[in-house]
């Protein structure tokens, strides 16, 4: 494959997909249709109806596990279908969540296990992980207060409920699984202004996929 993959990841309230949106907007008119832009669980029709199981505030009784398994279906469909096919003809990928997040939240949050829900995505995806991934990082009680003052009135999905303690095994998560691959990891203080986060972010992007940057 021609192509490059960078995930970008963090617990809730750490902006992630805000930096993501404002990258995109500075580099897409340079990479033109060399810039696939995607998420999880998302990104085809397919996996956005898996999305739509898993965030439905009425699936409360959703079993961990299920739960789990949902995520890396999806996730399987999504690398299938979206990543895989644009790395082939060389493009770069940049993915708003990937195999970490269910890592931390699903292994760690609902503490099922890290390494069991690592060796049930290492089969969805046939060990496919991202050439570099950006991760936000942001304590738990930060993060949490900027979702409480940025949600827009009666948007809530199913994982925004969960307590405090769960968002804490999620940080700790995020935080071994960085520890454990930290070639992979370039680590993002996410407490900075926007402005400097959305920088830092693009000067590792532009660090990591320079020679989609030249000319």
């Amino acid at each position: 494959m021609d192509g490059l993959f960078l995930t970008f990841e963090g617990p809730d309230g750490a902006g992630k997909t805000t930096v993501m949106n404002a990258i995109v907007d500075q580099i897409s008119e340079k990479l033109g249709d060399k810039l696939l832009v995607t998420r999880e669980p998302g990104g085809n029709k397919i996996s956005e109806q898996i999305r739509n199981i898993i965030l439905d505030r009425d699936n409360t009784e959703m079993d961990a596990r299920t739960e789990a398994l949902l995520y890396s279906a999806a996730r399987r469909q999504h690398l299938v279908e979206t990543i895989i096919p644009a790395l082939e003809d060389g493009k770069l990928v940049l993915c708003d969540r990937y195999v970490d997040s269910s890592v931390a939240y699903q292994g760690s949050g609902r503490e099922i296990g890290m390494e069991q829900v690592y060796e049930m995505n290492r089969f969805a995806t046939e060990d496919r992980l991202p050439d570099a991934t950006i991760y936000f990082d942001i304590p738990v009680e930060v993060g949490l207060d900027r979702i409480q003052a940025n949600r827009p009135a009666g948007d809530v999905d199913r994982l925004d409920v969960e307590t405090k303690a769960f968002h804490e095994r999620v940080h700790d998560g995020y935080l071994k699984v960085a520890s454990q691959n930290k070639d992979r990891f370039k680590i993002v203080d996410a407490t900075q202004p926007l402005a400097k986060v959305e920088s830092d972010t693009l000067a590792i992007i532009r660090q990591i996929a320079q020679n989609y940057f030249k000319g």
